[in-house]
C-alpha cells in the first residue's frame, strides 16, 4: 500500500466553522456536545468520529504511527494522525 500526504499539521475546525448545510446533511447524527474535530480534505468535510482507531501492529501503523483510517474502497482510504494535544491533525490517502 502507498500513502500520499503533505506531512503538514492542520488545525481542526469547530462546529460553527462548518457550513450549516454540511452539518445538516452529513453530521446530523452527532451529539450537540461534539463541536470540534471537523476538517476538510479534498473538498469534503469529515469529523474525527468517521475514523476507525488504529492500534500498534495494524496496517499503516508502522513508522508514521497513523491513529485512524476511513476506507473509501477495499484498496483505498484516508489516514489521520493527531498531535499529542489532539488539537492538530495530519491527513493522508492510502491506496494499493
Amino acid at each position: 500500500m502507498k500513502v500520499i500526504t503533505d506531512h503538514k499539521w492542520h488545525d481542526f475546525k469547530y462546529k460553527y466553522e462548518v457550513p450549516e448545510k454540511v452539518l445538516k446533511d452529513l453530521f446530523s447524527h452527532l451529539d450537540e456536545d461534539e463541536t470540534d474535530y471537523f476538517f476538510k480534505y479534498h473538498n469534503r468535510w469529515y469529523h474525527i468520529s468517521d475514523f476507525m482507531r488504529m492500534e500498534p501492529g495494524t496496517l499503516f501503523y508502522g513508522s508514521n504511527k497513523w491513529d485512524g483510517y476511513l476506507s473509501d474502497t477495499f484498496f483505498s482510504g484516508i489516514l489521520i494522525k493527531m498531535d499529542e494535544d489532539c488539537d492538530k491533525y495530519m491527513v493522508g490517502m492510502f491506496y494499493g
